[in-house]
């Protein structure tokens, strides 16, 4: 197993919350430009890898998200599975 795939399998089992906090830390940290070219390599491989996980999350979440059905009177009624085109 390569490094690389280290860094995607550990990402991959972080919660969404704590994946985009390591990623803005990442973010931040790139753009100060002060970092060794070796490690901005290294901290945007692991940042890929938690964008990929964050998608995935959301993803995963939009697909499990229900729309509320209004009756006449605008009172919630139920909900409907969310319209996936």
């Amino acid at each position: 197993m390569t490094e690389t795939d280290k860094v995607g399998e550990d990402a991959a089992a972080l919660p969404f919350e704590k994946a985009m906090a390591e990623l803005e830390r990442i973010v931040a940290e790139l753009e100060k430009g002060s970092v060794s070219l070796d490690d901005s390599v290294r901290l945007y491989a692991r940042g890929k890898a938690l964008q990929e996980r964050c998608e995935k999350l959301l993803a995963e979440a939009e697909t499990r998200v229900e729309k509320i059905t209004l009756g006449a009177n605008g009172a919630p009624k139920g909900v409907a599975p969310l319209d996936v085109e």
